[in-house]
């Protein structure tokens, strides 16, 4: 099965090249003996980045190759695709 390169793809990998420096950053911070509260707040940022990153990943999944399959489907299985395509936003 090959890949599919879309649209959304080199945002994604420009947000997680963000998010891996700003992790290493967090770990120089662990090393330098910083506050906990700075560290929580920094390490919340990098899971928040990831998380947005995963998200974008598979709405843009759901919206190319799940929508493509279903078109040939009957309208009241669309609308179920329709469906939980807007329930996975609140994953």
């Amino acid at each position: 099965m090959s890949a599919a390169v879309h649209s959304t793809h080199p945002s994604i990998v420009k947000r997680l090249k963000r998010a891996a420096g700003h992790l290493q950053s967090v770990i120089g911070m662990i090393e330098d003996g910083r506050p906990c509260l700075d560290l929580a707040q920094q390490l919340h940022a990098v899971e928040k980045a990831i998380s947005e990153a995963k998200k974008t990943l598979i709405h843009d999944h759901l919206d190319h190759c799940l929508g493509d399959a279903a078109e040939s489907l009957p309208e009241e299985q669309k609308q179920s695709i329709v469906e939980f395509k807007a329930i996975t936003k609140y994953l």
